[in-house]
């Protein structure tokens, strides 16, 4: 075992199932026992690349929508929805905050139940339908009422696709497979970010008028529509969990699933009857590690709210509106670049730490850069830094959360909601650092935001040392009966069984 000690201090795990004793390989399938480690290896490559276009393809393009559908009330400031509806003081800066109470409501309860039931393929098609038709329904909004309730209830409903995408995730990727697979479904809010100015310049500037429609209602109704439309076709895509997929044949559905117990020393999600949903969201909130994350990702997400009002801010670069949203869209693509490079890094070295704590002290540059003068290149160049770092420290630790809550299923499918939905908590407030008043430089914005991503830094520091010692616990462990104290290792934190099977956790 002195093996698997020196691959833990290499922030990597040891799972060579041609490697396990005799009595450990009745574990092992029978359609997989009589395989070569050469064939199992060609067989799980096959298996993730099916994967990959199933599922990755699908779920980008889902949240790429999913973040237009939420976000493009920015751009519709800009094409006139202000004035039209005649909101006055605070009352735009409360639609946007309004979506994040709904958002916030639905989260826990919506991967809990996901969990339960084990059928993605039909729930998060299902909830794209309801807020494509409730993004369609804002073309229809008169007055603040109207669009407070329809910002509320699309909020409500958006909430259950990204906590509950990520959960999908982390039930078909090993943990080394994951962080690169977050970080490409989140390019998609990137991406997006990029393509709603493109889109937004081009119905204002061609829509305007049409058929006697504002130009902002046309954005609603053609970015619910495209919403509608790929939902219908993700109900055939989409896949379930490993166990209830369809269209997998039963090799693959075994293989699919012994890939994660492999990678954790656990089995993961066996059918509806195994999970306790309330037993899951309490070890979740008990575990220090996630409390930790929460910190960790809420000055990302703090920070982050900057892109909600992106337009907003590059309109203080003094440009026409049109050309203003052209200029958002490098920003994003640049974004995405940095993100997906980090991501990719972070999967190949296996180390999480420095891949977090770094980004953030970028983003603090790209801020004080951003607040320091009016000079447009200086400014810009600030812009299209600052998204790269922000979200780069983002993802890893998205994809964090099931590295080290990774079993039972119910745990980890409540941790990655209620992680997420607390560190949401900021975006109620953080419209009202964004006011009008408040252009070209956003200075108290900008200098909360430098406070979240210290916080970011701060809190990965912690989490590192911490399971920097639960290593060194589950070192001193090794070789005893851990079998009897699974559960006893559950509750504190450590992943029950899996030690058994040399698991250390990713630094």
């Amino acid at each position: 075992m002195d093996g698997a000690k020196d691959l833990g201090h290499e922030h990597v795990e040891q799972y060579a199932v041609d490697n396990l004793k005799d009595q450990d390989r009745s574990a092992v399938p029978v359609t997989l026992l009589n395989l070569t480690p050469e064939e199992r290896e060609e067989r799980s490559k096959a298996l993730v690349k099916k994967i990959d276009i199933r599922l990755l393809i699908m779920m980008l393009i889902m949240y790429i929508l999913n973040y237009l559908d939420r976000n493009n009330i920015a751009a519709a400031k800009l094409a006139g929805l202000q004035a039209d509806l005649n909101l006055t003081g605070d009352q735009y800066q409360i639609c946007v905050s309004i979506l994040f109470v709904g958002y916030l409501l639905m989260q826990v309860p919506s991967n809990m139940i996901l969990n339960k039931f084990g059928k993605p393929s039909i729930y998060l098609p299902g909830c794209m339908v309801v807020w494509g038709v409730i993004s369609c329904c804002t073309a229809l909004a008169q007055d603040f009422a109207g669009l407070l309730a329809v910002r509320f209830f699309l909020g409500f409903i958006e909430a259950a696709y990204f906590p509950g995408c990520l959960y999908l995730l982390s039930s078909w990727y090993t943990r080394k497979e994951l962080v690169k697979r977050t970080a490409l479904l989140y390019a998609g809010s990137l991406i997006s970010g990029a393509f709603s100015g493109l889109i937004s310049a081009g119905i204002t500037s061609g829509l305007n008028g049409a058929r006697g429609i504002a130009a902002w209602r046309w954005l609603f109704i053609i970015e619910g529509s495209l919403t509608i439309f790929v939902a219908l076709i993700a109900f055939f895509i989409v896949p379930d969990l490993p166990r209830t997929t369809p269209w997998l044949s039963d090799d693959e559905k075994v293989l699919a699933a012994w890939r994660l117990e492999e990678d954790i020393g656990e089995d993961d999600w066996v059918d509806s009857e195994h999970q306790s949903m309330f037993h899951g969201a309490k070890l979740a909130i008990m575990d220090p590690k996630a409390w930790l994350l929460l910190g960790l990702i809420y000055g990302c997400t703090s920070a982050g709210a900057v892109t909600t009002f992106f337009p907003s801010v590059m309109a203080g670069l003094g440009r026409d509106n049109i050309d203003t949203l052209l200029l958002t869209t490098p920003p994003y693509l640049i974004g995405t670049i940095i993100v997906l490079i980090n991501a990719w890094h972070a999967d190949k070295t296996g180390e999480r730490y420095f891949h977090m704590c770094i980004p953030p002290i970028i983003a603090i540059v790209s801020f004080i850069l951003a607040m320091a003068g009016n000079n447009f290149a200086a400014r810009y160049v600030a812009m299209c830094i600052m998204l790269g770092g922000i979200y780069s420290s983002y993802v890893v630790a998205l994809g964090y959360i099931s590295n080290i809550l990774p079993r039972p299923a119910a745990k980890r499918a409540a941790a990655l909601a209620f992680i997420n939905c607390m560190s949401n908590v900021c975006q109620i407030y953080t419209p009202y650092l964004y006011p009008d008043s408040a252009s070209p430089r956003y200075v108290t914005a900008f200098s909360v935001n430098i406070g979240m991503c210290a916080m970011t830094f701060i809190f990965a520091t912690i989490l590192r040392i911490y399971l920097g010692r639960l290593n060194k616990q589950l070192d001193q462990e090794e070789g005893t009966d851990l079998a009897a104290s699974a559960n006893a290792n559950e509750e504190h934190g450590l992943p029950g069984v899996a030690v058994r099977q040399g698991f250390r956790f990713l630094l």
